[in-house]
Protein backbone atom coordinates (compact mmCIF):
# COMPACT_ATOMS: atom_id res chain seq x y z
CA UNK A 1 0.00 0.00 0.00
CA UNK A 2 2.84 2.36 0.89
CA UNK A 3 4.49 1.72 -2.51
CA UNK A 4 1.18 2.48 -4.27
CA UNK A 5 0.89 5.80 -2.44
CA UNK A 6 4.51 6.69 -3.28
CA UNK A 7 3.91 5.78 -6.94
CA UNK A 8 0.78 7.93 -7.12
CA UNK A 9 2.60 10.84 -5.45
CA UNK A 10 5.48 10.63 -7.95
CA UNK A 11 3.09 10.52 -10.92
CA UNK A 12 1.18 13.54 -9.61
CA UNK A 13 4.36 15.54 -9.03
CA UNK A 14 5.67 14.68 -12.50
CA UNK A 15 2.39 15.82 -14.05
CA UNK A 16 2.65 19.17 -12.27
CA UNK A 17 6.35 19.76 -12.75
CA UNK A 18 9.51 18.58 -14.44
CA UNK A 19 11.13 15.93 -12.30
CA UNK A 20 14.28 13.91 -12.44
CA UNK A 21 14.23 10.89 -10.21
CA UNK A 22 15.88 7.58 -9.55
CA UNK A 23 14.68 4.53 -7.69
CA UNK A 24 17.36 2.36 -6.09
CA UNK A 25 16.93 -1.13 -4.69
CA UNK A 26 19.23 -1.79 -1.77
CA UNK A 27 19.81 -5.42 -0.75
CA UNK A 28 20.27 -5.87 2.96
CA UNK A 29 21.42 -8.97 4.75
CA UNK A 30 18.79 -11.52 5.71
CA UNK A 31 17.89 -11.76 9.36
CA UNK A 32 18.15 -15.32 10.70
CA UNK A 33 17.46 -16.47 14.26
CA UNK A 34 20.39 -17.03 16.59
CA UNK A 35 22.28 -20.20 15.65
CA UNK A 36 20.99 -20.23 12.06
CA UNK A 37 23.21 -19.29 9.11
CA UNK A 38 22.15 -17.14 6.14
CA UNK A 39 22.69 -18.11 2.50
CA UNK A 40 20.89 -16.25 -0.31
CA UNK A 41 17.90 -15.24 1.78
CA UNK A 42 17.42 -18.61 3.45
CA UNK A 43 18.43 -19.64 6.97
CA UNK A 44 20.05 -23.01 7.69
CA UNK A 45 20.52 -24.88 10.97
CA UNK A 46 22.61 -28.03 11.46
CA UNK A 47 21.22 -30.28 14.21
CA UNK A 48 23.70 -32.86 15.54
CA UNK A 49 21.01 -34.94 17.31
CA UNK A 50 20.30 -38.14 15.37
CA UNK A 51 16.64 -38.72 14.47
CA UNK A 52 14.58 -40.60 11.91
CA UNK A 53 13.69 -38.57 8.82
CA UNK A 54 10.09 -38.02 10.02
CA UNK A 55 11.20 -36.95 13.52
CA UNK A 56 13.82 -34.63 11.99
CA UNK A 57 11.12 -33.03 9.80
CA UNK A 58 8.89 -32.58 12.88
CA UNK A 59 11.82 -31.00 14.72
CA UNK A 60 12.41 -28.56 11.85
CA UNK A 61 8.68 -27.74 11.72
CA UNK A 62 8.77 -26.92 15.45
CA UNK A 63 11.53 -24.41 14.61
CA UNK A 64 9.45 -22.78 11.86
CA UNK A 65 11.16 -24.54 8.95
CA UNK A 66 11.50 -27.87 7.16
CA UNK A 67 14.29 -30.27 6.44
CA UNK A 68 16.50 -28.41 3.99
CA UNK A 69 15.84 -28.39 0.27
CA UNK A 70 18.81 -27.81 -2.04
CA UNK A 71 18.52 -25.86 -5.30
CA UNK A 72 22.08 -25.46 -6.60
CA UNK A 73 25.64 -26.73 -6.27
CA UNK A 74 26.55 -23.48 -4.51
CA UNK A 75 23.84 -24.05 -1.92
CA UNK A 76 24.92 -27.69 -1.46
CA UNK A 77 28.54 -26.65 -0.96
CA UNK A 78 27.48 -23.94 1.49
CA UNK A 79 25.60 -26.53 3.59
CA UNK A 80 28.57 -28.92 3.41
CA UNK A 81 30.95 -26.19 4.56
CA UNK A 82 28.61 -25.20 7.39
CA UNK A 83 28.51 -28.83 8.60
CA UNK A 84 32.28 -29.22 8.22
CA UNK A 85 32.93 -26.04 10.21
CA UNK A 86 30.68 -27.28 13.03
CA UNK A 87 31.76 -30.94 13.14
CA UNK A 88 35.21 -31.13 11.56
CA UNK A 89 33.93 -33.81 9.16
CA UNK A 90 31.21 -34.65 6.62
CA UNK A 91 28.64 -36.83 8.44
CA UNK A 92 25.76 -38.24 6.41
CA UNK A 93 22.93 -35.82 7.11
CA UNK A 94 19.20 -35.84 6.37
CA UNK A 95 17.82 -33.36 3.83
CA UNK A 96 14.17 -32.75 2.95
CA UNK A 97 13.95 -34.95 -0.16
CA UNK A 98 11.62 -37.95 -0.21
CA UNK A 99 9.93 -40.29 -2.68
CA UNK A 100 7.83 -42.10 -0.04
CA UNK A 101 4.52 -41.23 -1.76
CA UNK A 102 5.57 -42.66 -5.12
CA UNK A 103 8.84 -44.47 -5.81
CA UNK A 104 11.06 -42.41 -8.09
CA UNK A 105 9.01 -39.19 -7.79
CA UNK A 106 11.11 -37.03 -5.51
CA UNK A 107 9.88 -33.87 -3.83
CA UNK A 108 11.08 -31.50 -1.12
CA UNK A 109 9.20 -31.45 2.19
CA UNK A 110 9.06 -27.63 2.04
CA UNK A 111 7.06 -27.79 -1.20
CA UNK A 112 9.67 -26.10 -3.41
CA UNK A 113 10.33 -27.46 -6.91
CA UNK A 114 12.59 -30.51 -7.09
CA UNK A 115 14.71 -29.38 -10.04
CA UNK A 116 18.28 -29.79 -8.80
CA UNK A 117 19.80 -33.23 -8.20
CA UNK A 118 23.24 -34.16 -6.97
CA UNK A 119 23.06 -37.93 -6.61
CA UNK A 120 26.08 -40.12 -5.93
CA UNK A 121 26.82 -42.66 -8.67
CA UNK A 122 24.11 -45.31 -9.05
CA UNK A 123 21.77 -43.42 -6.73
CA UNK A 124 18.96 -43.34 -5.92
CA UNK A 125 18.73 -47.12 -5.80
CA UNK A 126 15.79 -47.74 -3.42
CA UNK A 127 17.95 -50.27 -1.54
CA UNK A 128 15.98 -51.59 1.47
CA UNK A 129 13.00 -49.41 0.49
CA UNK A 130 15.03 -46.22 0.80
CA UNK A 131 12.70 -43.23 0.43
CA UNK A 132 14.50 -40.42 2.26
CA UNK A 133 17.41 -38.27 1.09
CA UNK A 134 20.66 -37.57 2.81
CA UNK A 135 23.84 -35.74 1.83
CA UNK A 136 27.57 -36.43 2.18
CA UNK A 137 27.20 -40.03 1.02
CA UNK A 138 30.29 -42.00 -0.03
CA UNK A 139 33.56 -40.67 -1.40
CA UNK A 140 31.69 -38.17 -3.61
CA UNK A 141 29.77 -36.78 -0.59
CA UNK A 142 26.58 -36.34 -2.64
CA UNK A 143 22.88 -37.32 -2.32
CA UNK A 144 21.80 -40.84 -1.40
CA UNK A 145 18.46 -42.44 -0.61
CA UNK A 146 18.25 -44.40 2.64
CA UNK A 147 15.46 -45.92 4.73
CA UNK A 148 13.57 -43.20 6.57
CA UNK A 149 13.78 -45.21 9.81
CA UNK A 150 17.55 -44.73 10.06
CA UNK A 151 18.67 -42.08 12.53
CA UNK A 152 20.84 -39.28 11.19
CA UNK A 153 21.86 -35.73 11.97
CA UNK A 154 19.95 -33.20 9.86
CA UNK A 155 19.75 -29.70 8.41
CA UNK A 156 16.69 -27.45 8.74
CA UNK A 157 16.00 -24.44 6.53
CA UNK A 158 13.53 -21.58 6.41
CA UNK A 159 13.20 -18.21 4.74
CA UNK A 160 14.97 -15.30 6.37
CA UNK A 161 13.07 -12.40 7.84
CA UNK A 162 11.15 -10.75 5.00
CA UNK A 163 11.10 -7.36 6.68
CA UNK A 164 14.78 -6.73 6.03
CA UNK A 165 15.31 -8.49 2.68
CA UNK A 166 15.09 -5.36 0.54
CA UNK A 167 14.50 -1.68 1.00
CA UNK A 168 13.52 0.88 -1.59
CA UNK A 169 14.47 4.51 -1.39
CA UNK A 170 13.69 7.34 -3.77
CA UNK A 171 16.08 10.10 -4.77
CA UNK A 172 13.74 12.64 -6.32
CA UNK A 173 14.76 16.08 -7.57
CA UNK A 174 11.87 18.38 -8.48
CA UNK A 175 12.14 21.50 -10.56
CA UNK A 176 8.86 23.39 -10.62
CA UNK A 177 8.21 25.90 -13.43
Amino acid sequence: MKMLMVSLFICAMMALSRAAGEIHLVKESTTCPSGWTDFNGRCFLYVATKMTWADAEKNCLSRGGNLASVHSVDEYQFIQTMIRNLTGSYPVTWLGGTDAQQEGSWFWSDGTAFEFTYWSQEQPDNHRSAHCMLMNFGDERKFDDQPCSYTREFVCSKMGSASNNAKTYIDLHLVVY
